[in-house]
């Protein structure tokens, strides 16, 4: 990270010092992580102590120092480091991520939100603009407003784009994550149905989604899904500039003639500024086109060449683990392990790269539950289980009894024979079914939302005992 002394961290922070006087506080260089993990510092972390529901930082204060770091942000004074202590440690902490920005005279930041895509998305875009130019980018979905700050901590003197995925939980909690990082460029990736139940409509995730595009200069630029009417109707609540993306005939950034090979990676002919080249994606999914379209757009908006953008796509594959990680085993069975998160759309799409991928090999659906739908739960889950069978899956495992209506709904819509259903209640139950039924050419497509704990599933069927 960029440099700073434990006395000007108190100086921006407003806090103060404890076990060392201001003069000392000036040679101590905080020069390496910011971390809220003691197991994550290293030489010269600082180490915020955050209290959450079930451990004290505090506690863990001891354990940092010996990792390396060298002072703390605290609530209350600790004895094994010197430090920091604030009234409000989330204040403090997002005024130091927040100085970073302010003094980066030479930094670009790009939000990107949406239902879903939001970190396939992020980690294209961090690819694309990395080989231009020093990127950071959120580790996984480090998007919160812990994991915000956490990244933008993360840059560098060199750092010239800063790309920043942003989650949201409520009405305002974007609107707080562009405090921390002032965006030039947003990207509103689409409106679905995650977290529905805590918004209660989809039209109140747009009010959320929003925020991003709100905030937004007057320079600034908004990347919009043209496919989607809500993403789209934003136009109307940013006052920057407007880029539409998507297949609609009015989009700026365009794909046409989409195709999807064998291992269900796209490939279309993207019309930009007037010109119109070949684009292959390196990643599985129809939905990436989508996605990609947003990094095109983003990478040009920042000055990149076409030719360059679409020479890194072409190579820029997973980055964070259980976003449609394929592979496969030596014996030819080959794992989709899309479950670390999941909505109804976000299910369509990872079905409707099964179905592509599954062309003469026996298909597999392994699913769990999709939460925090409200009431929108079992009708959306009964959905998935049709899709299940209009799909062509041959053998569908539903696992947990949250997820029990997907087998209503696969039940109900298939009209022939070929379709098998199991519902167990653990993923251990599971793994048995898959270990002893499964044979080499098949493709299993493990999906879940991730508090349902699918990907380790994912994880187990490619473990060598699993070959056995």
């Amino acid at each position: 990270m960029i440099a700073r002394t434990l006395a000007q961290l108190t100086e921006i922070t407003g806090g103060e010092l404890f076990g060392i006087d201001m003069a000392a506080a000036a040679g101590v260089v905080i020069d390496g992580p910011v971390v809220t993990d003691s197991r994550e510092a290293g030489a010269g972390s600082l180490y915020v102590a955050r209290i959450g529901a079930a451990l004290d930082g505090h506690d863990f204060a001891g354990r940092a120092r010996d990792a390396g770091a060298v002072a703390a942000l605290t609530t209350r004074p600790v004895t094994e480091l010197p430090g920091i202590v604030v009234p409000d440690e989330q204040a403090a902490f997002v005024a130091i991520a927040r100085d970073l920005v302010d003094r980066a005279d030479d930094l670009r930041v790009i939000g990107i939100t949406g239902s879903s895509g939001k970190t396939s998305t992020k980690d294209l875009l961090a690819q694309v603009l990395a080989a231009a130019a020093p990127t950071v980018a959120n580790v996984g979905s480090l998007n919160s407003e812990v994991g915000v700050p956490l990244t933008v901590c993360r840059l560098e003197p060199d750092t010239r784009f800063l790309v920043v995925e942003m989650g949201a939980r409520g009405i305002g909690h974007i609107h707080y994550l562009t405090t921390i990082a002032p965006p030039a460029i947003g990207i509103v990736l689409n409106v679905g149905s995650a977290h529905v139940g805590e918004f209660g409509s989809r039209q109140g995730i747009a009010t959320a989604k929003a925020e991003l595009v709100e905030a937004l200069p007057t320079d600034g630029v908004a990347i919009l899904n043209a496919d989607d009417d809500l993403v789209a109707a934003m136009a109307a609540r940013t006052r920057a500039r407007v880029v539409f993306v998507g297949e609609s005939a009015g989009a700026h950034v365009r794909a046409t003639d989409i195709s999807l090979n064998a291992d269900g990676r796209a490939s279309f002919t993207l019309t930009a500024d007037g010109d119109s080249v070949p684009v292959s994606l390196a990643v599985a999914g129809r939905h990436q086109v989508g996605n990609a379209l947003a990094v095109i757009a983003a990478a040009l908006v920042c000055g990149l060449d076409l030719p360059d953008i679409v020479a890194t796509l072409a190579g820029a594959g997973p980055v964070s683990r259980y976003r449609m990680e394929v592979t496969t085993r030596d014996d030819g069975v080959t794992i989709v392990n899309d479950a670390y998160n999941a909505n109804p759309e976000s299910m369509a799409a990872a079905l409707a790269a099964l179905s592509t991928m599954a062309t003469g090999r026996r298909a597999w659906a392994v699913l769990g539950p999709m939460l925090e739908l409200g009431d929108e739960c079992d009708a959306a889950h009964r959905a998935t289980g049709a899709d299940v069978a209009r799909r062509g899956v041959q053998r569908l495992i539903v696992v947990g009894a949250a997820a029990a209506e997907i087998a209503v709904g696969a039940d109900a819509a298939y009209d022939r024979g070929d379709l098998e259903i199991d519902q167990v209640a653990t993923t251990e139950e599971a793994l048995a079914i898959l270990s002893e039924q499964l044979r080499p050419g098949d493709i299993v497509l493990i999906k879940s939302s991730n508090g349902a704990g699918l990907r380790f599933l994912g994880d187990q069927l490619l473990s060598p005992e699993a070959l056995r």
